[in-house]
């Protein structure tokens, strides 16, 4: 028996992204423990010269972790640092009480408050995905403990920036369409139907990210309104609310697990269809202004298996510390029925013709942003 269990070590760690300096997609990523590293639909924050990264805990019903969170200092070798943000037991009707369900997690550093800040998706025990809520939680120190603050629907009483007044005055409901997905039902889609629906209680907020731009200002990116449409919103100078500024991107295009990053100037968003667990064919978003107008452009993911966005869906992109325009794209291989086993999927972004893509690559490492053809 030990010998079983010694070939079953010495097979994990050969297989793990972890034993050595180089990215395997796809492949076992072991922590420094030689566990497997627990941290799904995760986000990473590069802080004092370390990288921290936050992400679901699963495959253990029996834990009361909700988000682990692993540190760093050269992204290859990753320390379990153990709990970020756990159920609240001693309250059966807390909103983070056993049976919520915590997702994608992203932390931010607020300078002004001097705390780090935890946004997630969060839906109440036994409601399903009906709450569609954003949680906030900070912390003093990057790795935690985190503590609950607060949970909502955001911009409540608030109407987008992008939305005409036609649109926001007109008496059409959803009540009023006996079928979903017929062409009249896209229109009044397209036209804010969902997000009127609303408007007083705030939007739904489901897959989401968080970006704090060059001048510090900080914005919230979630599926809304059913998961038809993206919102985009300004966070407040302490980045623990919002201010009710934000857009509807995509109305109607049915995007969720929005990741963002900035090049050149430019914004660009890779963000996945809806399509459950099931992998499918990515899209890639640019504007020149935070506030858009967002302008889709194809499928960033270029090779085999480009239309299922090689089995994996977007939740982060990360900008490498030291490097000039060194991105790395983070996406999730989902495993349903064995979700601790799901795979994560690590790959540098390159670009043609001005625009990021995203290439398989079977083993890499940080030098690939050394070389300056692929940094075009």
């Amino acid at each position: 028996m030990r010998n079983t269990i010694l070939l079953f070590a010495f097979i994990l760690l050969s297989f793990s992204a972890s034993a050595g300096d180089v990215f395997t997609p796809g492949e076992l990523w072991l922590d420094s423990d030689g566990a497997i590293i627990n941290a799904h639909g995760g986000g990473l924050l590069y802080y004092n010269n370390t990288y921290y990264w936050y992400g679901e805990h699963k495959g253990d019903r029996q834990s009361p972790i909700l988000v682990g969170v692993y540190s760093s200092k050269d992204l290859y070798t990753w320390k379990n640092e153990g709990a970020a943000l756990s159920m609240v037991e001693t309250d059966p009707d807390h909103v983070i009480a056993r049976g919520c369900n915590v997702e994608r997690p992203k932390v931010i550093y607020n300078e002004k408050i001097k705390k780090f800040v935890m946004y997630f998706h969060l839906e109440l025990k036994g409601q399903g995905y009906n709450a569609a809520r954003v949680g906030i939680a900070t912390s003093d120190k990057a790795t935690g403990p985190y503590t609950f603050v607060k949970s909502y629907r955001p911009n409540a009483g608030y109407w987008p920036i992008d939305m005409t007044e036609e649109e926001r005055t007109s008496t059409v409901k959803v009540t009023d369409f006996k079928d979903w997905w017929t062409v009249a039902w896209r229109k009044a889609t397209l036209e804010g139907l969902f997000n009127r629906r609303d408007h007083e209680g705030g939007q739904m907020s489901r897959d989401q990210t968080v970006y704090v731009d060059d001048d510090g200002k900080a914005y919230h990116i979630f599926a809304s309104e059913e998961n038809l449409t993206l919102n985009l919103a300004e966070l407040t100078d302490d980045y623990l609310s919002h201010t009710g500024k934000y857009i509807r991107i995509a109305p109607g295009g049915h995007n969720e697990a929005p990741s963002i990053f900035k090049k050149d100037g430019l914004y660009f968003m890779v963000t996945s269809g809806c399509t459950g667990w099931d992998p499918n064919e990515g899209r890639l978003f640019y504007s020149n202004s935070i506030w858009g107008p967002w302008q889709q452009q194809p499928n960033p993911f270029v090779g085999n298996d480009e239309k299922l966005s090689f089995h994996s869906q977007a939740t982060y992109i990360l900008q490498v510390a030291g490097k000039k325009d060194a991105f790395i794209y983070i996406g999730d291989r989902w495993i349903p029925r064995n979700q601790l086993d799901s795979r994560y999927i690590w790959l540098p972004i390159q670009y043609e013709r001005g625009l990021p893509v995203i290439k398989w690559i079977d083993k890499w490492d940080l030098s690939f942003f050394d070389d300056s053809d692929n940094q075009k």
